[in-house]
């Protein structure tokens, strides 16, 4: 039988993040962001797609509740990532700003479109065998994934 660590919730360690393409709270240009910045930090994690349907209908109010119920805790960080695995000019770096700013949201977003390397798919869907989106990755105080999956 084969051994799928990323079905053993808590039991793999959350890969690094690389994404060199990020924003900050304030919608300007930053530098990449990574796990490692948060060390003792549970993270939240938001994969979406500038066109996904279900990510404005589910996903985004979701992680808008998410916040605003956890917004005074400084041992969470809240974070967006576009997964971009299709429709790579919808999916652009520009509509994942905009999406920041209609949103209202205040927290970091990147942009993973993948390279050559992945054939254009998000590093991040591969690293977290992420399905689509909108997806949800839980990362706990010690880098373990406690929670990877559609929401």
């Amino acid at each position: 039988m084969e051994d799928k660590p990323w079905e053993k919730p808590g039991l793999f360690k959350a890969k690094e993040l690389e994404i060199s393409q990020w924003i900050d709270a304030e919608a300007k240009h930053t530098d990449p962001i990574y796990l490692s910045d948060y060390p003792n930090k549970f993270k939240v994690i938001f994969c979406f797609q500038y066109w996904c349907k279900g990510c404005h209908t589910k996903g985004f109010p979701t992680l808008i509740k998410m916040i605003q119920e956890k917004q005074h805790n400084n041992d969470i960080v809240f974070l967006a990532i576009q997964t971009v695995f299709e429709g790579h000019k919808e999916n652009s770096f520009e509509n994942m700003v905009a999406i920041q700013k209609e949103y209202g949201l205040k927290i970091p977003f990147g942009h993973d479109a993948g390279d050559a390397s992945t054939n254009n798919i998000s590093k991040t869907m591969l690293n977290y065998r992420t399905e689509g989106t909108p997806w949800f990755i839980l990362i706990n105080e010690k880098n373990r994934v406690v929670f990877s999956d559609f929401i």
